[in-house]
């Protein structure tokens, strides 16, 4: 099926939401057990670690760890926010500087300043906009970013949204508690979808629709290394210990071209392969045999694929080798976690 939809579904009793794009998976937001990236804890502080300018914290979800502070003793209440999931035996990522953020706006406490998105470019939306966020930020000190979605929303819609954002970041910076606590949920994955996928799609919610749009059996494809690139070539994606290696075969094509052909297919299939799979960390990228004048190009396509990705992501660069190394925001749990 041609263009995209939005599914919106349970699979395995776990609250999940799927994008399709030309009839092929491009990302899954699965529900875990860990705590969900865009929780805000009011913390205590545990010990710091010496040398590193970081320190344990004590939650309600178990040990976090907050980097890049110093000056702070044993016993201290702060707000923190989820980054993201931890791995195995780690401690949860969290930052003291919270973001409350909606499919419109962000309100951001420690930042203060009315912001739109860069990609609004037209001056008559953009003072629309600015009006809208002096409306609804009046008065506050906190800071305000409306995002690219709403270049094309109702007024209503995004001052309510604003007014959301808005209220539930008073509620949580008011807090005066003592004790580790649980100050805001992060984001199902239907929320999530919301607030995120801001794309033209059909958006299909009846239950079961995994099943008979085709999600499900995307799903088993993906819980295996092999995604197929086209004209017999293929990548396998397959997870290690220390970190991702995709390894990048050019199948039964033995032309001059085969090597560059499948670099620049994977290129731009490693974005989703990755969301889809709920993979980050260290990533390895063992290319095919191509000359390295085409390198250029291949970085091109790279950057330009993970532009529009939504996982922050380093493109490193090359290794003596000649293999191309990535580090990936942990943005989502690995598919083969949360579907044990």
């Amino acid at each position: 099926m041609k263009g995209n939809q939005i599914l919106l579904d349970h699979i395995a009793g776990r609250e999940a939401a799927a994008l399709m794009v030309d009839g092929r998976l491009s990302d899954l937001l699965i529900d875990g057990d860990a705590p969900r990236p865009g929780t805000v804890y009011r913390a205590v502080t545990d010990r710091p670690v010496a040398g590193q300018g970081g320190i344990f914290l004590k939650t309600p979800d178990g040990q976090a760890y907050l980097r890049g502070v110093k000056g702070i003793g044993s016993g201290e209440v702060l707000q923190v926010q989820v980054t993201g999931y931890a791995e195995p035996g780690k401690a949860i990522p969290v930052t003291h500087k919270l973001l409350f953020k909606s499919r419109y706006a962000i309100v951001t406490p420690d930042a203060p300043g009315l912001n739109l998105s860069r990609s609004i470019r037209d001056d008559e939306v953009r003072d629309a906009l600015l009006a809208l966020a002096h409306d609804g930020m009046e008065s506050s000190a906190m800071g305000l970013i409306l995002r690219s979605a709403a270049a094309g929303a109702e007024a209503g819609d995004i001052a309510d949204d604003i007014a959301a954002m808005r209220e539930l970041a008073e509620q949580v910076i008011g807090d005066n508690g003592s004790g580790p606590e649980v100050l805001a949920q992060g984001d199902g994955p239907h929320v999530l979808a919301w607030r995120d996928w801001v794309m033209a799609a059909d958006v299909v919610t009846q239950t079961g629709c995994f099943e008979s749009h085709g999600v499900l059996d995307a799903i088993d494809d993906a819980r295996g290394a092999n995604v197929a690139l086209g004209n017999g070539a293929s990548m396998f994606v397959e997870v290690t210990r220390a970190l991702v290696a995709v390894d990048v075969n050019t199948g039964a094509d033995g032309s001059f071209a085969a090597g560059l052909k499948a670099n620049m297919a994977c290129a731009r299939l490693l974005p989703a392969a990755l969301r889809v799979r709920g993979l980050g960390g260290q990533i390895t990228v063992d290319l095919a045999p191509m000359p390295k004048k085409e390198r250029r190009s291949f970085e091109a396509a790279l950057r330009a694929a993970f532009r529009a990705d939504d996982v922050d992501t380093v493109l490193a660069g090359w290794t003596p080798l000649g293999h191309y190394e990535l580090q990936r925001k942990r943005a989502r749990l690995p598919l083969s976690e949360v579907l044990a």
